[in-house]
């Protein structure tokens, strides 16, 4: 098994570079591509760049020219329901693009039944297995997250919470699931909150995202074991 580790920014992906066993590094596309071994398990990881069209091109390149069999989003991301606090976590149960007309996807390629992308199952069952391992900070949930090329501030975010109800947003993730879709790939999301409505986390961003991304690398590399236990 060999699974694609998809980070948004340099910050979410190096957490993992240290823990990453017979590293090498190889580059497509102006993208490096980290491979080598966690827990046992081969991986390819990489940070593809902020927003939904680099997001894509990355998966779709660890897909063709890597050979993953799965694909695991690493991160942050903000906050929409008001039971999260910052640094707590979200593993994605669905995604879907709050910035996309419904019937785009549903219409057209490719082709859903409703404007979500589903996680894998399996992948949500090892994600609670593994989550109940580890001691991390924050909560935990498993929820819907949602994706759109801008960030949410106040005035964006009530409309969003009406249509969709997620537990996060970013920029990233719904197209990362999308890829996956459309090439079978086992795909999941594991995203560490840096700010919320009530906690915007300005004064200390970069020390959130850095924390954050910690968290979520702990949450991954757990998940990673379960899944060489299961091979």
């Amino acid at each position: 098994m060999k699974v694609g580790i998809v980070c948004a920014g340099d910050r979410e992906v190096a957490p993992f570079l240290p823990v990453i066993d017979e590293w090498r590094t190889t580059e497509k596309a102006m993208l490096k591509f980290h491979h080598g071994k966690i827990n046992g398990v081969e991986v390819v990881a990489l940070f593809s760049g902020v927003c939904k069209v680099n997001a894509a091109i990355a998966t779709q390149i660890v897909i063709d020219r890597y050979g993953v069999d799965v694909i695991i989003n690493a991160g942050t991301a903000g906050g929409m329901n008001d039971e999260l606090q910052i640094f707590d976590t979200v593993i994605s149960t669905e995604v879907a693009h709050h910035d996309v007309a419904s019937n785009i996807l549903t219409e057209f390629h490719p082709w859903l039944e409703n404007v979500y992308f589903k996680a894998d199952q399996e992948l949500l069952n090892l994600s609670r297995q593994a989550v109940d391992k580890i001691d991390v900070e924050g909560n935990v949930y498993w929820g819907r997250m949602v994706t759109g090329e801008a960030f949410i501030a106040d005035e964006g975010r009530s409309k969003i919470n009406e249509q969709f109800a997620p537990l996060t947003v970013d920029m990233e993730t719904a197209s990362i699931a999308q890829v996956c879709h459309a090439n079978h790939i086992p795909f999941i999301s594991i995203r560490t909150v840096t700010d919320t409505a009530t906690h915007s986390g300005s004064d200390h961003f970069e020390e959130n995202c850095k924390k954050a991304s910690i968290i979520a690398k702990e949450i991954t590399v757990a998940l990673l074991a379960e899944l060489h236990d299961k091979q």
